[in-house]
C-alpha cells in the first residue's frame, strides 16, 4: 500500500510516495545519503522519529538537525548503547537499562566488583572505538517468543519482556551489540561525536531497595566539543551546589538512619528559611481572600476509599491499623478540605471558596529514587483548593496562574517551562471521570495559557488519575529545570463526596475544585533554592543576616551594643567573640555566606561606625548604624 508523506528540509518542501512501513532512512538514502550527516531525525505531529521508524500513516515530516534540543534524546540514547556495547566487550555484566534522561544518559547493569576511575577511561577508549568503527544501527520488531529467546540469559530483559502487553518488541542493533529497547537513535554509531562518562553510583532494580543491587554509570553526548565543554562547566558548577553538600556546610537540614530514608530534619537554620517562607506565604494567601485551615496527619482509610486514592493511589500509601480500624498517615490533603465545606449548605453566593493549607504528607517511595530534599518520603505541601461554579473555573483557574508566577519571580526565578499534562487516551481506565468531564477540564487549563500567549507543552499521560494539570518548571542559575507550582483541576472527588452548592436556581449543582500548590513542597522547593543560589541567599531569606566580627576584646562591650540595636530591629545578628585572628574570622563568615559583615575596631568605636563587608561584593565601606541598618532593612522589605 502507498501512501504520501511531505517532507521539509530546511525551507524546501518534498511530497513523496512510499510503501507503508518503509523505513525512512530507506526514501532518504535513495535520494540524499549525506542527509545522515546533517539530521539527527524527523518531528511529526510534534513527537521526534527516528530514520529507523516505519511510515505507517501519511503526514509530514521534518527534519531535525543535530544541534536542536528534540533530538538530543537519540544522541543520548545512542551514546548509552555505545557504552553498553563497550562494557560488554570489556567486562561480564548484565544489563538492565539505559535509558536517555533531562541530561544526559546512563546505564544501569549487575556486576561483581564496582567500576573504578580506571574502568570508566577503558570503557571511552572502547567507545571511541565503536563510534570510530561508524556501526549501522538496525531497527527490528518481533516476537515476545522470540525475543525471551534471545534474551535468555538476561534476567532484567524477561521481566521487561514479560511487562510489555504487545505481541511484538522492538530491538535496535549494532555490529554484534543488540539491545531491548524503543528508541529513538541515531542513524549509526559514527554520529556521536563528543562525549564523557560523568560518574558511577549505585542502583537498585526498578529502585526497590528489595531488588538487586547494580552500578550505574552516568553520561554525557554533544555534537560538538563546545556544546559539551559547556556543560562540563555547569555539570561541575552544579555538583559544588549539591543542596546536599552545602545543607552540612550551612547546617539546613539532615537525614537521619535513625529516623529514617527520606524524612527530612530542619536544622535551626533551614528552619528560619521556611520560617520566612511561611511567613510570606501566609500573607499573600489571606490578601487573595484564603482562608488558612489545619488538618491532622491521620484518618480512617474509609475516607481514602470515598476519595479513591484506596483505588489509585495505594501503593504510595501508608496505612496501618488500631483498635479494629484501618487507618492512613495522609498522602494528601484533598479529602479534608472537602469535609470543612461539606460542613453546611453553600450557595452560589459564596463561591469561590478557598481553603490553604501548609499541610504535611507521607507517600511511600522507593529508596532508590530518594534524594536529598529533592526526592522524600515525608514533605509539606503549600496547599490550597478553590471550591467554585462552573462559570468561575477559567478566571479561578488565570488568577492561581498569575499568583503562582508572581510567587516563584520573589525567589530570584526569571526563566519557566509550562507543561499541560493530559490522561493517556490510550488508556483511560487509568483515570476516573468521564470523557466529556476531562474534555472540559482541559479545555480550562488550555484557556488559561492561551489566553496569556504562553507557550507549552503538552505531555500525554503525566496527569494525575483525578484530572489534568499545569505544571510550571523554574530554571536555576545554571538552566536547570525544577518541578514548581501546580495547577490541577479536579472534577472527580467533588463528585465522590457529593460537595454540591445552591445555584442561581434554587437548584443542587456540583462544586467544581482547583487544587494548587505553589512551591510543591517546601522539601524540594528549598532543596532547589540551595542550589540556585549556591548558598547565597537573598538577605530577606538568610538564616543569619549580619555577623558583627569585633577585631580584638576590646571591642566586644561596643559589638554587644551593635548586636542589641540590630536585634531590637528584627536583623538576625550574631557576635563572634572568639580571640581569632580577623582574616579567620572572616574567612569563616564567608563559608557561611552570610550576608554582611561589620568590622569592628577602635576607629569604629571612636566614628560610631562599622567597616561593612558583603559577602557578594566585599568590603563596601564605612556606615553608621542607622545607615546600614536602613539598607538592610529596606533590602529585607523588598526581599533581596
Amino acid at each position: 500500500m502507498k501512501i504520501k508523506i511531505k517532507l521539509y528540509i530546511d525551507k524546501e518542501t518534498s511530497t513523496i510516495e512510499v510503501e507503508k512501513g518503509t523505513a525512512l532512512k530507506q526514501v532518504l538514502k535513495e535520494r540524499n545519503p549525506s542527509i545522515f550527516n546533517k539530521f539527527a531525525g524527523v518531528v511529526k505531529d510534534g513527537n521526534f522519529m527516528d530514520f529507523h521508524s516505519p511510515i505507517n500513516e501519511s503526514g509530514e515530516f521534518q527534519l531535525i538537525p543535530y544541534n536542536d534540543k528534540m533530538s538530543y534524546s537519540a544522541y543520548w540514547h545512542t551514546t548509552s548503547h555505545i557504552m553498553a556495547q563497550a562494557i560488554k566487550r570489556l567486562y561480564k555484566v548484565n544489563l538492565a537499562i539505559g535509558p536517555s534522561i533531562e541530561e544526559g544518559f546512563y546505564y544501569d547493569m549487575e556486576k561483581e566488583t564496582p567500576f573504578s576511575e580506571e574502568d570508566l577511561k577503558k570503557i571511552s577508549e572502547e567507545m571511541k572505538k565503536i563510534i570510530k568503527s561508524d556501526l549501522p544501527i538496525e531497527y527490528k520488531e518481533i516476537k515476545k517468543k522470540e525475543a525471551k529467546k534471545l534474551f535468555s540469559d538476561n534476567k532484567f530483559k524477561l521481566e521487561l519482556i514479560d511487562g510489555i502487553e504487545d505481541d511484538f518488541v522492538s530491538i535496535y542493533s549494532q555490529g554484534e551489540f543488540t539491545d531491548l529497547c524503543r528508541g529513538p537513535h541515531l542513524y549509526s554509531t559514527g554520529k556521536v561525536k563528543d562525549f564523557k562518562l560523568l560518574s558511577v553510583s549505585g542502583s537498585y532494580w526498578r529502585g526497590d531497595e528489595k531488588r538487586e543491587s547494580l552500578q550505574r554509570i552516568y553520561g554525557i553526548s554533544y555534537p560538538d566539543k563546545k556544546m559539551l565543554k559547556d556543560y562540563i562547566y555547569r555539570y561541575e558548577e552544579a555538583k559544588k551546589r549539591d543542596h546536599r553538600k552545602l545543607g552540612k556546610q550551612l547546617d539546613l537540614f539532615n537525614i537521619y538512619d535513625e529516623i529514617g530514608a527520606g524524612l527530612v530534619l530542619w536544622h535551626p537554620n533551614g528552619a528560619i528559611i521556611r520560617e520566612e517562607m511561611e511567613t510570606f506565604w501566609k500573607k499573600e494567601h489571606l490578601n487573595r481572600d484564603y482562608k488558612i485551615v489545619r488538618t491532622p496527619h491521620i484518618a480512617k482509610a474509609d475516607l481514602w476509599k470515598t476519595s479513591g486514592h484506596f483505588d489509585y493511589y495505594l501503593e504510595n500509601m501508608y496505612t496501618f491499623e488500631r483498635d479494629g480500624e484501618e487507618y492512613v498517615v495522609k498522602p494528601m490533603n484533598c479529602p479534608y478540605h472537602i469535609l470543612i465545606y461539606k460542613k453546611q449548605t453553600r450557595s452560589y453566593r459564596d463561591l469561590p471558596i478557598k481553603y490553604a493549607e501548609l499541610g504535611t504528607v507521607y507517600r511511600y517511595e522507593r529508596s532508590g529514587t530518594l534524594h536529598g530534599m529533592l526526592r522524600v518520603r515525608g514533605f509539606t505541601q503549600d496547599d490550597a483548593h478553590i471550591f467554585c461554579s462552573e462559570d468561575q473555573i477559567e478566571k479561578e483557574i488565570g488568577e492561581v496562574f498569575d499568583f503562582a508566577m508572581e510567587m516563584i519571580k520573589t525567589f530570584g526565578y526569571k526563566d519557566f517551562e509550562i507543561h499541560l499534562s493530559v490522561r493517556d487516551p490510550r488508556h483511560k481506565e487509568k483515570y476516573a471521570g468521564s470523557d466529556r468531564e476531562w474534555e472540559k477540564a482541559e479545555s480550562a487549563l488550555v484557556s488559561t495559557l492561551e489566553n496569556r500567549k504562553i507557550i507549552y507543552k503538552r505531555d500525554e499521560g503525566e496527569a494525575v488519575f483525578y484530572g489534568p494539570k499545569i505544571d510550571i518548571k523554574i530554571k536555576d542559575a545554571l538552566g536547570r529545570s525544577w518541578q514548581g507550582p501546580t495547577i490541577q483541576f479536579d472534577f472527580n472527588i467533588p463528585h465522590r463526596f457529593n460537595a454540591t452548592y445552591i445555584g442561581e436556581d434554587g437548584k443542587e449543582h456540583m462544586v467544581y475544585m482547583v487544587h494548587r500548590a505553589l512551591f510543591g513542597s517546601f522539601e524540594r522547593f528549598v532543596g532547589g533554592l540551595i542550589e540556585h543560589y549556591n548558598g547565597n541567599f537573598p538577605t530577606w531569606l538568610a538564616p543569619t543576616q549580619v555577623i558583627l566580627l569585633p577585631i580584638t576584646n576590646e571591642q566586644i562591650d561596643f559589638s554587644k551594643q551593635v548586636l542589641k540595636t540590630l536585634k531590637d530591629n528584627d536583623i538576625r545578628v550574631t557576635l563572634d567573640e572568639r580571640n581569632e585572628k580577623l582574616s579567620k574570622k572572616i574567612r569563616d563568615a564567608e563559608t557561611k555566606k552570610i550576608p554582611y559583615m561589620f568590622i569592628i575596631g577602635n576607629k569604629e568605636i571612636e566614628s560610631k561606625k562599622v567597616s561593612v563587608r558583603n559577602h557578594k561584593d566585599g568590603d563596601i565601606g564605612s556606615f553608621s548604624i542607622e545607615d546600614i541598618l536602613s539598607k538592610i532593612k529596606e533590602e529585607i522589605k523588598k526581599r533581596r
